[in-house]
């Protein structure tokens, strides 16, 4: 029953882990601990502590309550939607929001033959764009953060807020001119 771990997809991972397969948990957990990780830094105020214990809780919560999955739905979006609840929970218990966003996973310029002023501009870009991050409200912060750090679709996106594509689109479309307003001084980038 163990065969090839790596070939399965999540959702049949999550069908042998509701059956209590260990080692499909073990693959589930090296093929999603690295982003979620990531997701929690940048939710959860840049703080690595809080982020480890709550990438420890998601997983205890998969391996306690599996069958709390649908195995007849994707597992990427709800994954996402537990990490997101648990962000919320979070926010409500501290009552305050995220003060930082890490950019750690943000494309690097490792070009060296682009011109030394355009490094500085993408660099000062980056450090900008963090700090208007920050005044982001949610739920309009983590649906651009999902869409444009974890790279995921709108219909994942809508599946973890619980709500239509036109919503996200609406949300991403607001933080993207909310955004453009805060920083023109880097509008020439785009050209």
């Amino acid at each position: 029953m163990t065969g090839n771990l790596k070939v399965l997809s999540d959702e049949v991972l999550m069908e042998r882990i509701i059956q209590r397969d260990k080692m499909a948990f073990s693959e589930l957990y090296d093929r999603y601990s690295g982003r979620m990780m990531a997701y929690f830094m940048r939710m959860l105020w840049n703080d690595r502590e809080k982020s480890e214990d709550f990438l420890q809780d998601l997983f205890m919560k998969i391996a306690r309550q599996p069958e709390l999955f649908d195995t007849s739905r994707v597992f990427k979006p709800w994954i996402y939607a537990v990490a997101n609840n648990l962000c919320k929970m979070e926010y409500r218990k501290t009552s305050k929001r995220a003060s930082s966003v890490s950019l750690d996973k943000a494309p690097e310029i490792a070009d060296n033959s682009q011109k030394i002023p355009e490094q500085v501009d993408r660099r000062a870009f980056s450090r900008k764009l963090k700090e208007v991050l920050e005044t982001i409200k949610e739920p309009h912060k983590s649906t651009f953060m999902l869409r444009y750090f974890d790279e995921l679709s709108l219909k994942e996106i809508a599946q973890i807020h619980e709500c239509s594509e036109g919503t996200v689109k609406s949300r991403i479309f607001y933080t993207l001119r909310n955004i453009a307003s805060k920083m023109p001084q880097f509008q020439h980038l785009n050209s």
